[in-house]
């Protein structure tokens, strides 16, 4: 919402929540929000007949993501839906298809792409910098996160894969522009007291693209560690630490590139990966573009995160 309000060419105009008479009346003041476009998840829908609406901001846990896309979308709004797109690609499919009829837009909540420092490092790896890319690999490791529904299937879908490991795996695929054809993976939970009932505690994933190049990753609500993204290349390499997180962190790059050195940072919030985020999607809107972090982005990721479960033994659908 912060995001919005500081971009050139959106604003909040209606508020849905649980709790319309604590949230509501609180983020309502804050964001000038008159009364009657405070919405709960009964009356999401009357969203048709309040013209200041244009999209929808969709952050609501990710078994409900699809729900919530296709009921905005058949209200005649856009929609930006946070990452994972859906928790299966039966689902994308569908949120898709409803966009199509509808005609509206969707797009999901890849922040990294709309950063410049994650830009500017696909640009110099398909320059050639690298020389020819052979391998990445990448993470996400944290502590499990306060909000406990991450931790449900029934919610969550699946587990740190969804939340955390969708970031290598999304960047990765996004800079080599392929989908992978192979997969092997292996989950476990080290942990007894039940807390990963339904969820797994880590995963660790290999896959193979159609170029040869190879991938790995993994991901943990059990772990403590970092989260960073490196690549090898013939002639030069580099890795990304911090790569992932947001608020106060810089993302830091070295490596080596030919006979020169590497090095680089650029804080998060300079310029703002979520004012770039929301500015595109209303740029999308406002001259009838196609999304660069479309459905069929977050179609693709579900795919290959189903594969990587597959491999694992544990499917998710």
């Amino acid at each position: 919402m912060h995001a919005a309000t500081a971009s050139s060419n959106a604003r909040i105009t209606g508020l849905v929540t649980g709790h319309p008479a604590e949230k509501g009346v609180k983020f309502g003041a804050l964001y000038n929000v008159p009364k009657n476009s405070i919405y709960n998840y009964e009356t999401f829908d009357r969203l048709r007949d309040n013209p200041a609406v244009d999209a929808v901001y969709i952050a609501l846990p990710n078994s409900m993501h699809c729900e919530f896309t296709i009921r905005a979308a058949e209200a005649g709004k856009h929609v930006l839906c946070e990452k994972p797109m859906a928790i299966s690609s039966a689902e994308c499919r569908r949120m898709i298809e409803a966009c199509r009829l509808a005609n509206v837009k969707l797009m999901i909540g890849y922040r990294t792409h709309y950063d410049a420092t994650f830009r500017k490092l696909r640009e110099l790896v398909r320059s050639g910098a690298l020389g020819e890319i052979q391998s990445y690999q990448g993470g996400f490791y944290g502590m499990r996160n306060k909000q406990q529904w991450r931790l449900d299937r029934t919610l969550a879908g699946g587990g740190s894969l969804l939340d955390l490991g969708i970031y290598p795996l999304n960047t990765i695929r996004w800079f080599t522009g392929e989908e992978p054809e192979s997969c092997r993976a292996l989950v476990a939970t080290r942990d007894k007291s039940g807390a990963y009932a339904s969820v797994e505690q880590s995963i660790d994933w290999m896959v193979k693209f159609p170029s040869g190049i190879l991938a790995s990753g993994g991901s943990s609500y059990g772990q403590s560690g970092t989260n960073f993204l490196a690549i090898n290349g013939t002639t030069g390499h580099l890795r990304l630490e911090p790569a992932f997180v947001y608020g106060d962190a810089i993302l830091k790059y070295t490596g080596t590139s030919g006979d020169a050195d590497l090095s680089g940072a650029g804080p998060v919030y300079d310029p703002d990966q979520f004012v770039s985020e929301a500015t595109h999607f209303a740029d999308c809107i406002l001259h009838n573009s196609k999304p660069l972090t479309s459905g069929e982005e977050g179609l693709a990721d579900l795919l290959a995160i189903e594969a990587i479960y597959a491999a694992a033994g544990t499917p998710i659908a």
